[in-house]
């Protein structure tokens, strides 16, 4: 891979680590204050959903960090390495708590008796979209894992490669 497209990676990778970290520190929990304000039997909830969200943006965070050492390895020609499966296996783990934290969230929609303005759509609105989320993450967790078979097949053969030049 170039070098130029590795730096322009690692820029947006830095970019989104840092949003990430303004949305942890300020977006998530004044959003979450908001809510309560607009609607005040919101806020026995407030605080619970307010770490699980900095936890799934923390989850993100670790995967680009991974995403970050990954480019490092491509651009020394180093990704077909067993140090590579590291940070893979660091990816396939972060999505699979990001996974479960927004599984505890659709359980959690679904079972409760939350409180709701209006007629209730924000709650259904909110159980379809940690359902959607859920999902997706299961189906980014297979596909990593697929991709790690891949990674682990073509270590082997550029390893029976080398043996037989």
């Amino acid at each position: 891979m170039h070098r130029f497209f590795i730096t322009v990676l690692r820029g947006g990778i830095a970019a989104a680590i840092l949003f990430g970290l303004f949305g942890q520190l300020v977006v998530i929990p004044t959003t979450a204050a908001d809510e309560v304000d607009r609607f005040p039997p919101y806020a026995p909830y407030a605080l619970p959903y307010t770490l699980v969200a900095i936890a799934g943006v923390a989850c993100v965070q670790v995967v680009l960090a991974a995403a970050w050492k990954l480019l490092g390895m491509v651009e020394r020609d180093a990704i077909f390495s067993s140090a590579a499966f590291r940070w893979v296996d660091t990816v396939i783990g972060s999505t699979i708590a990001a996974t479960l934290l927004a599984l505890a969230v659709t359980c959690h929609l679904m079972l409760a008796t939350i409180p709701s303005p209006d007629d209730g759509m924000e709650l259904i609105s909110a159980l379809a979209a940690a359902t959607a989320t859920t999902g997706i993450g299961a189906c980014l967790v297979m596909l990593i894992v697929i991709m790690r078979g891949l990674l682990r097949k073509a270590n082997d053969m550029k390893s029976e490669l080398a043996e037989v030049v």
